[in-house]
């Protein structure tokens, strides 16, 4: 619909029929109307006047049975025009000759009987040019559906219809705009000749009466009905997050087609008087204007503290009308139209009003979140992955929450935020976007102190760290992976980044530290046979604690799990193999070797593959830690 709104966009109408090029009928003094309109010249213009009037006039003998003089010859109508020109300058030198005079009256009805042949004209042009006169159309009916299908070509993927489609567009598009052009100036010269003759109500009578049906039908064809306040408090956001699609929609065709080509027209037609025109336009367009914004403004005042879910159509709503805004002011620009502008005004307001309330409400929610539920294996939060698809999602409105956030940015403890984070300089945005990027990683830092709160309800502090680096991992890929990286800046990331690195160190630490200790430290003597056994029965013990506990962890991100074992195998795999490679041979004569030695350091790395999938390994009997290791062992060799 939006592309076929060039179809008749009254702007660019450029030919004028000769109608329109006629001269000018301002009044002249009448001292310089004896000296260029000569007694002969009167009676001429009156008698001329007499015989081209009477022709069109119903009660005369010698009417033309015709409906319409402009459709039958547009050189007659340019005649008649001529004739009710001179009529009028025949009068004016009568009423400065003899205000009494039997001419002036056989005037004055003359100028009646083609005052009211002009009217009868202009009703008639407008009542039977509706399509080439109405801004809803393209294809020459007055139909919404027309442009909707010639959309849905346009989307069409198969190049040569679309090519198709677009030249018969181009040809409908060049005649209707050339027949708007023929239609509009008549109304122009008709409007024109009767105001400046004394008959501007009698014009614009016509006109409001079918115009203002025009905007009426258009807006009803567009989905605009009028909705009762005790209806529509009863609604069920459901049904208004479809009703705020459809009005999004309908508004940016109503606007910039409906009302724009609307006023257009109106100033065109009566660019005679601008009075005229702004009074003919207010009684068209007023009463539609306030129907069509009524909708968002219950939307907006519907609730004093909507749930934060709701932000997003609130956004969508704002920012269609914030784009119509200009359109808008230009369209309801005069003071009796200010009412139209007022409303407009006054739900922009209350939009960011409930968007502001909406983001505090969020941030109020994540504060409050008791959910006690975590996985046993320290997987992702729900929390995790609810916040961050809204915070993810609100950073495709960025203009929208800088304009708002700008003009009043939430409560934060700026000092603590600027040690925090710095927001980028993005050079490439026509909107300012500091107070939003702040106000996101602010939102983010309150997200992950939640976080750490939740990680405390581990019993198992390495478990804690598993469940710090999933979550902080989904964080991170989330803001990578979105435009929340070029709102937050590549600081944000590489200190979160940083952050994550560091809890899988201290996660390490926390799990592996009794394995790691469990080998002879490399500055300590050669030990005895008897040692040694004892250093492999602790390292197998600890080895296999440890690995049945954290072979039920789960890191969901295949990337960073694998990191992690890499990281844990070249630091344990390397010291064990110096170990087995020392010893072995100094314990071969044990019988319990098998039971010493369960497997070997090529094999090692294969039971750390086992690790963070969220799935024990549970050995087939109830024997003590070493046992099962040693089970599971003796599969793996």
């Amino acid at each position: 619909m939006e592309k076929m709104s060039k179809t008749v966009s009254f702007s660019s109408v450029s030919s004028i029929s000769n109608l329109s090029s006629l001269p000018s009928f301002n009044s002249l003094p009448a001292s310089q109307l004896k000296q260029t309109f000569s007694q002969s010249m009167m009676e001429e213009a009156l008698e001329s006047a007499e015989t081209i009037i009477k022709k069109w006039d119903p009660n005369s003998q010698s009417y033309t049975k015709i409906i319409s003089m402009f459709r039958n010859s547009r050189k007659e109508a340019k005649e008649f025009i001529r004739c009710i020109r001179d009529l009028r300058r025949a009068m004016h030198f009568l009423v400065s000759q003899d205000s009494k005079s039997d001419k002036l009256v056989l005037a004055q009805n003359l100028m009646q009987i083609g005052m009211s042949t002009l009217e009868k004209e202009f009703f008639q042009i407008l009542s039977s040019n509706r399509d080439h006169l109405d801004p809803d159309s393209a294809s020459g009916q007055s139909t919404i559906s027309s442009n909707s299908e010639f959309e849905v070509v346009m989307e069409n993927d198969d190049d040569d219809v679309e090519d198709a489609a677009l030249k018969k567009a181009g040809e409908s598009i060049s005649q209707v705009e050339k027949a708007s052009a023929l239609v509009m100036s008549d109304l122009k010269v008709i409007a024109e000749t009767m105001i400046r003759c004394g008959y501007g109500k009698e014009c614009i009578k016509s006109y409001k009466l079918i115009r203002k049906s025009i905007v009426d039908e258009g807006l009803h064809l567009l989905g605009i009905e009028k909705v009762k306040t005790s209806q529509f408090q009863k609604m069920d956001w459901g049904v208004l997050e479809h009703m705020i699609k459809n009005w999004i929609k309908a508004a940016k065709i109503g606007v910039t087609t409906l009302f724009r080509g609307e006023k257009l027209l109106c100033d065109h037609v009566f660019s005679a008087s601008i009075t005229i025109g702004q009074s003919s336009f207010n009684q068209i367009a007023k009463e539609a204007g306030l129907n069509l914004f009524m909708f968002p403004e219950l939307v907006a005042s519907k609730e004093k503290k909507p749930h934060h879910e709701r932000i997003f159509k609130l956004m969508d709503l704002y920012a269609a009308i914030s784009d119509l805004w200009p359109d808008i002011e230009m369209i309801f620009s005069f003071d009796s139209l200010a009412s139209v502008k007022t409303i407009v005004l006054s739900t922009l307001k209350k939009l960011k009003d409930s968007i502001h309330t909406c983001l505090r409400e969020f941030e109020v929610t994540i504060h409050k979140d008791s959910s006690k539920e975590l996985t046993p294996q320290g997987g992702v939060h729900k929390l995790t992955r609810t916040t961050m698809s809204f915070i993810s999602s609100l950073s495709e409105y960025s203009r929208v929450l800088s304009e708002i956030l700008a003009e009043n940015p939430l409560k934060r403890n700026t000092r603590l935020l600027e040690y925090y984070f710095t927001a980028p300089i993005l050079e490439d945005e026509h909107v300012n976007n500091h107070a939003f990027s702040v106000y996101l990683a602010s939102l983010i830092l309150v997200f992950l102190c939640k976080l750490d709160t939740k990680a405390e309800s581990y019993k198992d502090v390495s478990l804690s760290y598993i469940f710090l680096v999933n979550n902080l991992q989904f964080v991170v890929v989330t803001v990578r992976s979105t435009r929340l990286k070029s709102l937050l800046g590549d600081d944000w990331l590489t200190k979160h980044e940083a952050k994550l690195r560091s809890y899988a160190a201290k996660y390490e630490i926390a799990a592996w530290t009794n394995v790691f200790a469990s080998l002879p430290a490399k500055t300590s003597t050669k030990l005895s046979p008897e040692e040694a056994a004892t250093c492999f029965k602790r390292f197998h013990a600890s080895f296999a604690g440890a690995y049945m506990k954290q072979s039920s962890c789960d890191i969901e991100d295949a990337k960073l799990r694998d990191e992690l074992k890499v990281s844990i195998a070249r630091k344990l795999v390397p010291e064990y193999r110096k170990f087995y490679e020392k010893y072995l041979l100094m314990l071969r004569q044990d019988r319990n070797i098998e039971m010493l030695v369960s497997f070997k350091p090529d094999n090692l790395e294969n039971y750390l593959s086992d690790l963070f999938h969220g799935t024990a390994i549970i050995s087939g009997s109830s024997h003590s830690a070493s046992s099962s290791c040693c089970s599971i062992g003796c599969v793996k060799n």
